[in-house]
């Protein structure tokens, strides 16, 4: 549980660095290729973790929900597990925190049901559609970025002989889940433990379907670690991590693969000799469930027992041995000791670096890391240093528009160029030209358009109303994503007013029009003019679903009345007034 005073210190320290913080050189600039989960339960180390590091983590995935049934009503419903571990931190705060540092938030959500319910319930596409809507909800109610779904119940709890009718159920989840989240511009990320090739005769969790989801995600997260759970040994070895790479991105690009890293270690008993006290007679002995220790203690616990771990560069991984005796007593009472040899094996600085090395061995989205925060701060810099060497290009924009005032109906005119940082232009890429309005909180596309070979694209966009726009252009594997600067146009009504020529001194006057677009509401009035001065007459009107407006004034005296409609800006348009017209009242 994290308390409030300390997550507040947290979020002001955070605040406090992005303001003072020097911007480091473009040419320094890493590649984002750290990504991790922040479970609920350890915000206080992970929430921090993340933040220190964002100039080399792209996005983050919140540990904080699962999927539960309720049996009452017989659906599949969303559990927050972060408000009850986190009581006095309301969850607004840490996504503040995490929005702030401009990462792209993906939450993690966890199969919580019982054996088979969970695989029960995909076999129904009602069921399907249920589950999907429950996770579109979450994703609204936060707007969050996407979704990472870790259903491993199917591999470690259902049982491997329900894999093959399962496997089609949780294909058709994705591809349906996908859909509803391309049309709400969300990603999906997948994150399993190792599929190996099937023609080859270990076949890893095939339950997970990998080349046949593939199509439909944005992200695969491999659980490259657990290798050694039950028996001593590395926690994810290199060739063991190298080969389900390897599958992965024969069947789907590179870019959607992530390697996974474990932050943690095991500690196994290997012998034993004494009479180990009653208390620890089941943990304390040769075969016994091992213990698990984070990285950023191993070199302190080896301390302490007087060892020092070595690193093997076959599995890319550190291991050390030592002694530990446990004094106690029988179950009869009398006194008693054992002395047991414990092996462990972890991932360290080195072999993260290793796995990090695979992004640019492979082309990869990146590693991710099980969890933010458990690594020592050595670690973190070891893939910094690789991120370095493998950051892409820096793409600048340099960008205009003809006009920043344009009435309704007609173009602007955008023009952009994209060079990197030689001067080179960058040819032939896809641009989107993006737009947003008052009220609105993601870029929409206007239009598209390609470089020339200059690295220069000129498009003609109409707008409907105020709109703020800029160029994108996504960023890839050798180069950044390039973005242009925000420009302002104001968009103006057109309007239309039919007058009479004459009227007499003693009928009322009356003046129909309409605007465009048509919009309902809009406030239209008439303006007078006396002497030099502009002067409102009559009572305003507001426009109907057409955009029509009809004006009545009084009986006007006897004489030329020089007049104009106007219509006041809003948020969306600027104000705009008829031509001066001039009626003889007679």
């Amino acid at each position: 549980m994290i308390g409030s005073k300390l997550f507040r210190a947290v979020l002001a320290s955070f605040l406090l660095l992005s303001l003072t913080a020097p911007i480091a050189r473009a040419e320094n600039t890493p590649r984002k290729i750290l990504t991790g989960w922040i479970p609920y339960y350890s915000m206080k180390t992970s929430l921090p973790d993340a933040l220190n590091n964002a100039d080399i983590i792209k996005e983050v995935m919140p540990f904080w929900y699962t999927l539960k049934f309720d049996g009452k009503n017989k659906v599949a419903v969303v559990t927050d597990l972060y408000a009850p571990a986190n009581p006095s931190v309301p969850i607004d705060q840490p996504l503040t925190a995490l929005k702030s540092a401009g990462f792209t938030i993906i939450p993690t959500i966890t199969d919580g049901m019982e054996k088979l319910v969970l695989a029960g319930l995909l076999k129904s596409p009602a069921s399907r559609a249920q589950i999907i809507n429950a996770l579109m909800e979450l994703i609204r109610k936060h707007n969050y970025d996407g979704i990472d779904l870790d259903f491993e119940g199917f591999a470690f709890v259902d049982g491997n002989t329900t894999w093959k009718s399962t496997a089609p159920n949780w294909v058709a989840l994705v591809k349906e889940l996908s859909a509803a989240l391309k049309a709400e511009n969300k990603v999906l990320s997948v994150s399993t433990p190792y599929v190996w090739d099937p023609n080859e005769k270990q076949k890893g969790y095939f339950v997970y379907a990998w080349a046949e989801i593939a199509p439909y995600i944005d992200r695969l997260r491999i659980m490259t670690y657990d290798y050694s759970v039950s028996k001593v040994g590395p926690i994810g070895p290199l060739a063991w991590t190298e080969r389900t790479v390897k599958y992965a991105i024969s069947i789907m690009p590179a870019s959607k693969v992530y390697v996974g890293v474990p932050g943690y270690g095991r500690d196994w008993v290997t012998a034993v000799t004494g009479v180990c006290p009653s208390n620890l007679a089941n943990s304390v002995k040769v075969g016994a469930k091992a213990a698990t220790f984070v990285m950023r203690n191993a070199l302190s616990l080896a301390e302490t027992y007087g060892t020092t771990p070595t690193f093997n560069e076959q599995f890319g991984e550190s291991t050390f041995t030592y002694q530990k005796t446990y004094n106690g007593q029988t179950a009869t009472g009398l006194a008693t000791t054992c002395t047991a040899t414990r092996t462990a094996w972890y991932q360290d600085a080195r072999s993260w670096e290793m796995r990090a090395a695979m992004v640019d061995k492979y082309r990869l989205g990146g590693i991710t890391a099980w969890t933010l925060g458990m690594q020592e701060p050595l670690a973190t810099e070891y893939v910094r240093n690789v991120a370095k060497q493998i950051a892409p290009d820096r793409v600048s924009v340099t960008s205009a528009i003809d006009k920043a005032n344009v009435e309704y109906g007609n173009p602007i005119v955008v023009s952009a160029t994209f060079s990197i940082k030689d001067k080179s232009p960058v040819a032939n890429i896809p641009v989107r030209i993006e737009g947003k309005s008052l009220g609105e909180s993601t870029w929409r596309t206007l239009a598209t358009a390609t470089t020339d070979i200059e690295g220069r694209i000129e498009k003609a966009v109409i707008l409907g109303k105020a709109t703020t726009v800029r160029v994108f252009s996504d960023a890839t594997w050798e180069r950044s994503e390039g973005v242009g600067a925000e420009m302002a146009v104001t968009v103006n009504r057109t309007m239309t007013v039919s007058v009479p020529g004459s009227v007499r001194t003693n009928e009322p006057l009356t003046l129909t029009g309409s605007i465009r677009p048509r919009s309902e509401g809009a406030v239209v009035q008439v303006e007078k003019l006396v002497g030099k001065q502009w002067q409102l007459v009559g009572q305003p009107v507001t426009t109907d679903a057409q955009g029509s407006f009809t004006l009545t004034l009084g009986a006007q005296p006897r004489g030329v009345a020089t007049l104009r409609v106007t219509v006041p800006a809003d948020l969306n348009w600027g104000a705009i007034s008829s031509p001066t017209f001039n009626i003889i009242i007679r």
